[in-house]
């Protein structure tokens, strides 16, 4: 079966285990922290919340810690299982499963809220993509997107490496790669093309940092 999604680089094994690393600083955990409540802000608790590509689970958990019913899914392999390891020693319930965002393994109307961050610049068919979050969103329900923005300017990436607590190594290497995922990333304009392609008809973008936030409801 041909496969709709992947990481660049590939997102597997020891490089999957050092992301992990590079994204578990105290900082970014407390990140993940404010990011997980202020997304929630105005949702009811208990809700069904998928996270398309969470990677190590960080997000995911937070999510859960809130009282909703979190799912997981990533066709990363290992990601699946650092994940899941992760929220077992925090004491949390995430269904973690593997698997492909453009034929994800859920019935139609399944989820209140999908969330995906730092994952979509690589997916090979964005706008499948889109319609899958469509269809397994409830009527009324909203997928939120976060991803680098392409229109981001070196002094924000820099920025943004600065606020991560990392090692010395680790920054160059981490402004580097973000660096070179800012050409694989979408612009506001390029985003309201393909939401405009896909079955959500539109969607509302915001730019923040070196990122972009997009909200599309079904």
């Amino acid at each position: 079966m041909r496969r709709n999604f992947k990481l660049v680089p590939e997102m597997e094994g020891p490089v999957a285990r050092w992301y992990a690393r590079q994204r578990g600083s105290a900082s970014q955990l407390a990140g993940y922290h404010d990011q997980a409540a202020a997304l929630a802000a105005e949702l009811p608790v208990g809700i069904e919340i998928l996270e398309v590509a969470p990677g190590p689970g960080y997000m995911a958990v937070e999510l859960a810690r809130l009282g909703h019913r979190v799912t997981g899914l990533d066709i990363s392999r290992t990601f699946v299982g650092l994940a899941a390891e992760y929220a077992r020693g925090q004491g949390v319930t995430v269904d973690f499963r593997q698997g492909d965002v453009g034929a994800m393994p859920f019935g139609d109307d399944a989820f209140d809220l999908v969330v995906c961050q730092a994952a979509f610049k690589n997916f090979l068919r964005p706008v499948r993509a889109l319609n899958e979050m469509y269809r397994v969103l409830h009527a009324g329900g909203t997928a939120v997107i976060d991803d680098m923005n392409r229109d981001a300017t070196r002094a924000q990436i820099a920025e943004e490496v600065g606020g991560m607590g990392l090692s010395g190594p680790n920054v160059f290497l981490t402004r580097t790669t973000l660096g070179w995922l800012r050409r694989r990333a979408m612009s506001p304009r390029r985003f309201r093309e393909l939401a405009a392609e896909s079955a959500f008809g539109g969607a509302e973008i915001t730019a923040h940092g070196i990122g972009l936030r997009v909200r599309l409801t079904k």
